[in-house]
C-alpha cells in the first residue's frame, strides 16, 4: 500500500522528465556557452587617475601617466595631437594596457601654461570608441593663466565650414613669422568652425587659420586655405568672437600649375605629332548650345593669332549668316561668339585652317566644322525668386550654385530676381557682397596690400526649378 503510493507520486515525475528535451536533462561535461547579442560598448574609456593631477602647479616632472578603466591605445598621434605652447620637440606618447604615458623631451618654460590636447588619439581597444578632444593642462608657475580668445572660421568663397582647419597665435611682429615660425599656440575648428584658446598669458598675438600641409603649421603656398585677422588680438577673460574668413590664392596657385613638370618632355613622337596640333574646347553639352549662353572657343594656350574673317556661322545648309560678332577675353584663350540664337535651330560654326595660332605657333591641321543645335525654350522653367532683407549697400551679387561650382551669377539691384527661361535643376544659393563691383568673387591678399577676402552668405534653402513650371519663391535673407 506504501510502495503503491509512493509510485503515485513519482509515476508523474518521471513522465514529465521524459517530456522535456533531452539538451535540458543531460548531464557530465560541457562547455558553457555565454548568451549571444547583448548591448555594445558605446562609451569612450573613462579616466580614473592621473599622475600629476590635472591643473597641476609648479610642475617639474617629465612624464604624465594617465590611468583608464579599460585597456586603451593611441591613434594617429601625430596627427591629433596639440601642445601649446608649441614645443621645439614634441612629447613622446605610447599605451600600455589601461595607462597612457607622456613623456616630455622639450625644456619647459618657467611660469608658463601648458595644455596637452590629445584630440582624438585616444580610444578603447575592444570596440574603438574614441575619447574625444580630451585635453590636459598644467602649469610651471604658482596658478594657471586664465585668458581666452575665441572665435569662428568661415570660408569666403561659400561660406561654409572646414573642421579640417587649425588656428595660430602668433607672438612675433614679423609678417613673414606665418611662413618662417611655428605658431606660438594651436587651436582646432570644431563642426561649427568654432575655435577656442584656453589658459592663455596677457600681451597681444597675430592671429591667423590655415589648412595644416603635413603638420608644418606654416603657410606653404596659395593652394592653402588661409585667413588672418587685421590687428593683433589680446586674450581676455570674457573675450569677444573673432570671425576669420579664410580663402585661397588662385593668382598664386595658377602660377605654380603653369611651371614645366618633371618628367613630361618624352621623345616620344607621335605625342609631338599630336601637341603640333591646335585644341581647343566648347561650352556646347551634347552639340547642343544653352540659349542663356553664347557660344565659346576655349583654348589651353593664350592665341597670337585669331582672323575672326576665316571664321563662318551658318546655317544647317552652309549658308553664311550675318550679325555676329567675336569677343576676345583678356587671356586671349577664349572667343566669344556672340549673336542672337533662335530656339530649337541648328548651326554650323565653319573653321578655316589658318583661323587661329597659339603663341607656340599650333594651329588646326585642316578645315574643321562644328554642327551644334539650340535647346528648345520647352526645356526651361520660368523662375522669380523675392529676396526679403537683402542689402543693396554692399553690392549683392546672387549667385546659383551646383556640385559646389557657381552655374550663374546675377548683380541685384532690386529685391526681385526673374528670368523666363532658366536651366531647370536643384540649385544652392549663396549672396556675394562683391566689394569691387566686377560680379565675382576676390581672394584676399595679406603680404601685398593686407585686405581681406569679399564675403559670401550662403542660403540655407535649396531651390528646385523644374521645367515648363512657373517657379516662383519667397526667400527671407538672415540678418
Amino acid at each position: 500500500m506504501k510502495y503503491a503510493s509512493i509510485l503515485k507520486i513519482v509515476s508523474p515525475f518521471l513522465l514529465i522528465l521524459a517530456l522535456l528535451p533531452t539538451t535540458l536533462v543531460q548531464t557530465g561535461c560541457a562547455n558553457i556557452v555565454p548568451p549571444m547579442g547583448g548591448p555594445r560598448d558605446s562609451l569612450p574609456p573613462r579616466l580614473v587617475k592621473v599622475n600629476p593631477r590635472d591643473s597641476a602647479t609648479n610642475f617639474t616632472g617629465k612624464k604624465v601617466v594617465f590611468e583608464f578603466d579599460e585597456f586603451v591605445q593611441i591613434d594617429n598621434i601625430q596627427e591629433n595631437l596639440l601642445v601649446s605652447p608649441t614645443p621645439k620637440i614634441n612629447p613622446l606618447v605610447d599605451s600600455k594596457l589601461r595607462t597612457v604615458t607622456v613623456t616630455i623631451k622639450d625644456t619647459l618654460q618657467p611660469n608658463t601654461t601648458y595644455s596637452i590636447d590629445f584630440g582624438n588619439a585616444i580610444k578603447d581597444v575592444n570596440e574603438g570608441n574614441v575619447l574625444k578632444n580630451f585635453t590636459y593642462r598644467f602649469t610651471t608657475g604658482t596658478a594657471l593663466d586664465s585668458l581666452a580668445i575665441t572665435g569662428r572660421v568661415i570660408i569666403a568663397e561659400s561660406g561654409k565650414i572646414d573642421s579640417t582647419l587649425i588656428v595660430m597665435l602668433h607672438s612675433s611682429t614679423d609678417d613673414s613669422a606665418i611662413i618662417k615660425e611655428k605658431p606660438r599656440y594651436v587651436a582646432r575648428v570644431d563642426n561649427n568652425g568654432n575655435y577656442r584658446f584656453n589658459n592663455l598669458p596677457s600681451g597681444s598675438f597675430a592671429l591667423f587659420a590655415l589648412k595644416d600641409e603635413g603638420g608644418q603649421r606654416r603657410y606653404l603656398s596659395g593652394s592653402q586655405l588661409f585667413a588672418f585677422a587685421d590687428e593683433r588680438v589680446t586674450p581676455a577673460v570674457s573675450p569677444q568672437p573673432i570671425t576669420l574668413y579664410a580663402y585661397t590664392d588662385e593668382k598664386e596657385e595658377k602660377a605654380k600649375q603653369t611651371l614645366p613638370q618633371p618628367g613630361k618632355q618624352g621623345n616620344n613622337k607621335k605625342s609631338d605629332k599630336q601637341d603640333n596640333r591646335l585644341r581647343f574646347e566648347t561650352n556646347l553639352g551634347n552639340s547642343e548650345l544653352d540659349l542663356l549662353s553664347q557660344l565659346e572657343l576655349r583654348f589651353p594656350a593664350p592665341l597670337s593669332i585669331f582672323d575672326s574673317s576665316k571664321v563662318v556661322l551658318a546655317n544647317e545648309k552652309n549658308e553664311p549668316l550675318s550679325n555676329y560678332r567675336f569677343i576676345k577675353d583678356t587671356s586671349n584663350k577664349i572667343v566669344t561668339i556672340s549673336y542672337n540664337w533662335v530656339p530649337n535651330t541648328p548651326y554650323t560654326l565653319i573653321l578655316d585652317s589658318a583661323f587661329a595660332e597659339d603663341t607656340s605657333g599650333k594651329r588646326i591641321l585642316k578645315t574643321d566644322t562644328l554642327k551644334f543645335r539650340t535647346k528648345n525654350e520647352n526645356e526651361y522653367g520660368l523662375l522669380r525668386l523675392r529676396l526679403i532683407n537683402l542689402d543693396f549697400s554692399r553690392n549683392p551679387v546672387l549667385q546659383f550654385v551646383s556640385g559646389d561650382a557657381v552655374k550663374f551669377s546675377y548683380p541685384m539691384t532690386g529685391k526681385e530676381f526673374y528670368a523666363k527661361l532658366f536651366p531647370p535643376g536643384e540649385y544652392d544659393l549663396r549672396i556675394l557682397y562683391d566689394d569691387n563691383k566686377n560680379g565675382v568673387w576676390d581672394p584676399g591678399s595679406f603680404f601685398e596690400n593686407r585686405h581681406q577676402p569679399e564675403k559670401v552668405q550662403p542660403i540655407s534653402r535649396k531651390i528646385t526649378v523644374k521645367a515648363k513650371w512657373d517657379n516662383i519663391i519667397d526667400i527671407t535673407l538672415e540678418k
